[in-house]
């Protein structure tokens, strides 16, 4: 039985359905060799990147694996002139998580959130369950019961 995390708990305790994925016991780093482990297709598994933007606001931006985020689109979609990503070493401090294991859920504090328009696309997307080695996957509507969060088109084209 794999364990819980803080975001399975929250999410059990909210009455919010979830499945859960186990990679722990893998070698996998980047999401795209989680997806590849999980037999995911990596279209669909998010990875959470935490910015900060000129006004000193901080982000949350979920965008698929193998894609990159375009910050010139993310700046425009929260009203940021310019952002950029975090140090590593704050990621903790700010949102409780570990890199690696960052998820839209249960952060420290509730920061502006948005996830690839790309999301709409699928019935459900997969993302860190604020663990390594652990995913949860859920449907826009029920992640919407636990973070408030915008759609917009964030990445890179390809």
């Amino acid at each position: 039985m794999a364990e819980k995390t803080n975001v399975m708990r929250t999410l059990e305790k909210m009455k919010v359905k979830y499945i859960s994925h186990c990679y722990a016991d893998t070698d996998a780093i980047s999401g795209i060799e989680v997806a590849a482990v999980l037999y995911l297709n990596p279209d669909r598994v998010y990875k959470t990147l935490v910015t900060v933007g000129k006004t000193n606001k901080y982000y949350v931006f979920l965008v698929p694996v193998a894609l990159e985020l375009d910050f010139k689109k993310a700046a425009d979609s929260v009203g940021e002139k310019a952002i950029e990503m975090i140090k590593a070493k704050d990621l903790l401090a700010i949102t409780g998580y570990v890199h690696g294991g960052c998820s839209p859920i249960s952060m420290r504090k509730s920061f502006p959130t948005i996830i690839d328009e790309s999301a709409a696309n699928f019935e459900t997307i997969v993302f860190s369950a604020g663990k390594i080695g652990y995913q949860v996957e859920m449907g826009l509507e029920d992640l919407k019961k636990v973070v408030d969060f915008n759609l917009a088109d964030i990445v890179n084209s390809k």
